[in-house]
């Protein structure tokens, strides 16, 4: 099969598209899907630096990518409640920037979900809940939502305003009409932030969700007045320096599909947007993490096959 595949740690030029790969097979419980689309994150790029190997531990060659959007393509023992030829997306084991890949978790695919969207879900979506979960915002709260423009920060920004949270968003100016559309509050980040927060919030900031790293901590951290308790960050590096929690892709199964599922009814009813940045084929997959790593973009970067 075709893959994208690397052989070391380093920069974009790293990956390699290459061909006879060998196609994996499925064992016991798992299933084989035919990839259809492939979300990149930016813990695609961070996996091939080796900086996230505490959590995921690499072994070369390897195939980046998570989430995948396809086609049921084979069955191992023992599975039931899925057949060959269902569309399904989720997570994969065995990397999805290739033709054929093992799923990991998955749900059913909605027919009214493009092959684009749904591979733009999983991470995000379950990223997003995982955090909202984790600062326990309530209804009449307000959250500091730094990176809200990107694919996480959307879909945490829509699924904070649907449950009555006010929602503070930092992300560039070309950016915040985008996010009036979605019911946040658009402020630029940069020097002077805190001013600019406190005055599009003169009640305070209640908690802090962290999806664009670049030195937010210190700020965020003044803006909650010294108080840490209710800051995540899924981005900062330095997290443990300033006694900040990181919170990384944990993905449980049962609870990411009801998860899975209960989201993708809501992008089919049109009751959560999913915004598409730019669309590569796989040959193209060291140019999309490239853009990736790049910062500042507004949706999902999809590889399609």
């Amino acid at each position: 099969m075709e893959a994208i595949v690397y052989e070391e740690f380093g920069g974009h030029e790293v990956l390699r598209h290459a061909s006879g790969v060998a196609v994996p097979e499925p064992g016991a419980g798992e299933v084989r899907v035919k990839v259809a689309a492939v979300g990149v994150n930016p813990v695609d790029w961070k996996r091939r630096y080796g900086w996230v190997e505490e959590f995921y531990p690499t072994t070369f060659p390897a195939v980046p990518g998570l989430e995948f959007a396809g086609t049921v393509d084979a069955l191992g023992a023992g599975v039931t409640g899925v057949a060959v030829g269902d569309e399904v997306f989720g997570w994969t084991k065995t990397g999805a920037y290739a033709e054929y890949a093992i799923a990991g978790t998955f749900a059913p695919k909605p027919a009214a979900l493009t092959w684009e969207q749904a591979a733009s879900l999983p991470v995000a979506g379950e990223t997003a809940q995982r955090v909202l979960d984790l600062l326990a915002v309530r209804p009449g709260e307000t959250l500091l939502l730094h990176g809200a423009a990107g694919a996480v920060g959307a879909v945490a920004a829509q699924l904070a305003v649907a449950a009555g949270v006010t929602v503070i968003g930092t992300a560039s100016e070309r950016n915040h009409a985008f996010l009036r559309e979605l019911g946040v509050t658009p402020v630029t980040y940069g020097e002077g932030l805190a001013d600019r927060v406190r005055a599009a919030a003169p009640g305070g900031v209640d908690a802090v969700f962290d999806a664009a790293g670049h030195d937010t901590l210190p700020v965020s951290i003044e803006l909650l007045g010294g108080e840490k308790s209710r800051i995540v960050t899924i981005a900062a590096p330095d997290a443990a320096e300033h006694g900040i929690v990181f919170s990384g892709v944990t993905v449980e199964e049962s609870v990411a599909r009801r998860q899975l599922t209960a989201q993708a009814a809501l992008v089919a009813e049109g009751r959560l947007r999913v915004d598409l940045a730019e669309i590569f084929p796989l040959k193209e997959a060291a140019r999309a993490q490239e853009i990736s790593e790049s910062g500042h973009v507004r949706g999902k970067l999809v590889i399609l096959l």
